[in-house]
């Protein structure tokens, strides 16, 4: 078993309020539960309008695997609209 977390720190520059900011980010975060095997939520920044964090956790039966889901899910959060990726921060759990 290999398992991966990922947090997407994202910024919103169109954002004015906390419901224009979450109508930008509720779609990465349903696009990510419906197109991909993750488990996906917002994370952090949830009281500020510009600022938001999603995080993705995976677990697969290869490191390969794992890998090319979190790059599938890091073009789908860089592709999506209204947003810019700021900064994106990996770790792995290890299994013996």
């Amino acid at each position: 078993m290999h398992a991966a977390a990922a947090c997407f720190d994202l910024h919103v520059p169109a954002s004015r309020s906390l419901k224009t900011k979450r109508a930008a980010i509720r779609p990465i975060v349903d696009g990510l539960r419906h197109r991909f095997p993750v488990s996906v939520a917002e994370v952090d920044h949830q009281n500020q309008w510009q600022r938001a964090a999603i995080g993705v956790a995976v677990v697969g039966s290869s490191v390969t695997q794992v890998r090319e889901v979190l790059a599938s899910v890091e073009r789908f959060v860089v592709a999506a609209p209204d947003v810019e990726l700021l900064d994106i921060e990996t770790g792995w759990l290890e299994a013996e």
